[in-house]
């Protein structure tokens, strides 16, 4: 993660104050002029009782409901692990990068081969998650397929908090879905009051784009208020296909969808937990693929995060994923590119790494070379301190002309925080490379990856919870039946 330094640390700012305020005025134009969709009954009721104005399912919400809502919505969202640390704080200037979730494919580390995904892929993703330094959360990032069809969301989470103790980011089909969910992390956690004071998952749900708030989407929503579980509530959308093909307007949709999302959250429960954000990029006009890898994601990335420092909010961002079929130079390009972004934009919850075919398919390798671009970019982030130690003036006078700090204390005190020492990246010579096998970035990622699953140990969940949560496993099974 990003720790605070009292030197300056590089950052990168998309929007100017003045876009600031023009973008925040289009997203309350959006909200008062055209309005949204809200497809259920409590919360049209709660929008009604504010003083938002209804025509059916069709709410147009005044301006002062939303800054009313971004000013009671918490400033940060602090996530703790499984086992009670608080690890994760989302706040202004806080960098924390996880995987993406549910794809339906699934490169096998062992034959190498895309083939569709199963339960067994999510708990090993887990498992090299959990094991690998600049993974800080986890979502899916595997459908199970091989589950009653209703439930495999239930099926994934159970897997997940069996092969981390870190934070999680869950999806859900609908309130039964969170029911269970809740269930299994309280038990996680020891019990619910454990899980309130330090939670270690967040819901992700959206609204559909344009400006549709669903019953499913708005019952996952109203749960999480009332059971304050923090919750990322964005949009999913195009530009050019389901949103303005500028992307400004669609980062402008993006946020009124959020936004009027936050609002009818506070409204349920003032200062519940809440994510703002969404996930504008845009559909390529050749192929019709949403695009993943390009620099409009990046960018507009970046931008919601100055719009998250101007309402006070926390973050939901986006970086390591690629439109490459494979783990190669097209997907490191993209992922280092997204990720960089991400960490000088200082987005909070940066989600999709090991994605690559446009998020079509799932690569273990492709988080394992991710988690050490990631290190890469947190060295730089962080800045070069200027302190007397590193400013080395003394040991330089030691020294001298003509003479070498190899042996020096110096050397020895900072070698290892100063000089990025990679796991996975080739600096030998060709020589001695060639005599380890050629191998490529990929293969030494596939080793690293397989390493993993046959040796890494997860911290066990608490006694009797996995009992627990076989019996909520056998009860989504028969609801899904």
């Amino acid at each position: 993660m990003l720790q605070y330094s009292s030197h300056h640390q590089p950052q990168v700012r998309v929007l100017s104050e003045e876009q600031v305020g023009e973008l925040h005025l289009a997203t309350l134009e959006i909200l008062e002029r055209t309005g949204v969709e809200v497809r259920d009954k409590r919360a049209l009721e709660l929008l009604k009782k504010a003083g938002a104005r209804a025509e059916g399912d069709r709410v147009r919400i005044p301006g002062r409901l939303v800054m009313e809502a971004i000013g009671s919505a918490p400033e940060r969202v602090v996530l703790a692990s499984r086992t009670g640390e608080r690890v994760m704080p989302l706040e202004r200037n806080r960098v924390f990068f996880g995987t993406g979730s549910d794809t339906p494919n699934t490169i096998d580390p062992e034959t190498r081969k895309r083939r569709r995904s199963v339960r067994a892929d999510v708990g090993r993703i887990a498992k090299v998650c959990d094991a690998l330094e600049n993974i800080d959360f986890l979502m899916s990032l595997a459908v199970a397929s091989d589950v009653p069809a209703g439930a495999p969301f239930v099926y994934e989470f159970a897997d997940m908090i069996s092969g981390t103790s870190k934070p999680i980011v869950f999806t859900a089909k609908d309130e039964a879905d969170m029911v269970d969910i809740y269930e299994m992390a309280a038990v996680a956690a020891g019990g619910e009051e454990a899980l309130r004071a330090n939670p270690f998952v967040i819901n992700y749900s959206e609204p559909i784009t344009p400006l549709i708030h669903s019953p499913e989407g708005l019952a996952k929503l109203l749960f999480c208020a009332d059971h304050h579980i923090p919750i990322a509530y964005v949009s999913g959308m195009s530009a050019g296909g389901s949103a303005p093909a500028a992307l400004a307007g669609a980062t402008a949709l993006g946020s009124a969808e959020c936004l009027s999302g936050l609002v009818i959250h506070q409204l349920a429960a003032p200062g519940a937990p809440f994510i703002y954000g969404a996930n504008v990029s845009v559909v390529d006009m050749r192929t019709m693929s949403y695009v993943y890898g390009g620099p409009e994601f990046p960018l507009t990335n970046a931008a919601l995060a100055d719009m998250a420092r101007h309402y006070r909010l926390p973050v939901w961002g986006l970086a390591g994923a690629s439109d490459a079929k494979t783990v190669d130079a097209q997907a490191g390009l993209e992922a280092m590119l997204s990720i960089l972004m991400a960490a000088l934009s200082r987005g909070n919850l940066v989600h999709d790494v090991g994605y690559i075919d446009s998020g079509l398919t799932s690569s273990m390798e492709m988080v394992a070379v991710c988690d050490e671009m990631i290190g890469m970019v947190r060295m730089v982030v962080r800045g070069l301190p200027t302190d007397d130690e590193r400013l080395a003036t003394e040991v330089i006078d030691e020294v001298g002309p003509a003479g070498h700090f190899l042996v020096t204390d110096h050397t020895r005190r900072f070698f290892r925080s100063e000089h990025f020492l990679p796991g996975l990246l080739e600096r030998n010579n060709y020589d001695k490379w060639s005599a380890a096998g050629g191998k490529s970035l990929e293969d030494r990622a596939n080793e690293r990856v397989l390493e993993i699953l046959a040796s890494h140990q997860p911290a066990p969940l608490p006694e009797g919870a996995q009992g627990v949560i076989e019996s909520v496993l056998k009860r989504a099974a028969a609801r899904s039946s």
